[in-house]
């Protein structure tokens, strides 16, 4: 039977080698299954594979879009499947796919959810009050009507709390709630492996891949999107904390969205994205361990 292989873990944790070693063993391409590493004018603060690392195995979904389009775990599923079918029916028999967006992979191995078509009406009013307020005050809601997609889910994406939270004031439901659709029939066998390293070494290289990102030109990269810093594909760890920094310099401190107070310099926005990133990799690996499906190895 079919196979596709599927290597998870949070962030930093070295999934992008490992995948690359794996994908080569089987002589198959990498399939990623990243949210971010999909907008082809994300690099330096999404960590996209080196050159080097791309030359030496095909590579899909990476810089395949913009991030003006509007895409969603659904679109993901759907292109990804036709992807993955696709190549088997080219002859392979083992596909890798890599990546660390929870909700991607949940969506390729199980089918998303019927989730209730989306209130305009709604979703402005939460996306103003995201602008006026900050994200902090839609998760202390979303905390409070559904705390357990409040444990799970990135809540530093003010784009994914506001549609949590919209789902639960429409339908009086949590969120987390209309995650219990039977699974999905896929018609190949799937095996996930998750990569894992202590946690002390896991931070320790979240911090330096900042340092890296810095040196590599990130504040240049966000200062070329600033135009579209409204889109949801930037309200991401990396781009969020220095936007705020300019909006300090451009002297739009007090309206600073930020729950940690106005970014006065580069050095504060740098030390909030290694927080923020190393809160994030805690919250991956809180969302895996509760599949069981999931063979654990550590690096």
């Amino acid at each position: 039977m079919k196979k596709l292989l599927i290597i998870l873990g949070p962030t930093g944790v070295g999934k992008t080698d490992y995948s690359i070693g794996t994908a080569l063993s089987y002589g198959s391409p990498v399939i990623s299954c990243d949210s971010r590493q999909i907008y082809r004018e994300m690099s330096i603060g999404t960590a996209v594979p080196s050159k080097g690392q791309l030359d030496a195995v095909k590579h899909y979904f990476i810089h395949s879009h913009s991030i003006q389009d509007t895409y969603t775990a659904g679109k993901y599923e759907t292109e990804a499947l036709d992807l993955i079918r696709k190549l088997f029916s080219k002859g392979h028999d083992t596909l890798v796919m890599a990546g660390g967006s929870g909700f991607y992979i949940d969506a390729v191995c199980n089918g998303l959810d019927d989730f209730p078509e989306a209130d305009p009406e709604l979703r402005a009013s939460l996306s103003q009050r995201l602008k006026e307020e900050g994200v902090e005050s839609l998760r202390l809601d979303l905390k409070r009507l559904d705390p357990e997609s409040y444990a799970s889910m990135d809540i530093a994406n003010g784009q994914r709390v506001v549609r949590a939270l919209e789902v639960c004031l429409m339908t009086g439901r949590p969120f987390s709630s209309f995650k219990t659709s039977p699974k999905k029939h896929r018609e190949f066998a799937i095996e996930k492996i998750g990569i894992s390293r202590p946690r002390e070494e896991l931070y320790e290289r979240i911090d330096r891949r900042v340092l890296q990102m810095v040196d590599d030109g990130l504040v240049e990269e966000v200062r070329s999107l600033l135009p579209y810093r409204e889109l949801p594909a930037l309200q991401t760890v990396g781009y969020k904390e220095i936007f705020a920094w300019f909006d300090w310099l451009d002297g739009k401190h007090d309206t600073e969205r930020s729950a940690d107070g106005p970014v006065t310099s580069l050095e504060r926005a740098v030390e909030l994205i290694k927080r923020n990133t190393r809160h994030y990799a805690k919250r991956q690996m809180s969302y895996w361990r509760r599949d069981r499906d999931i063979r654990w190895i550590g690096l």
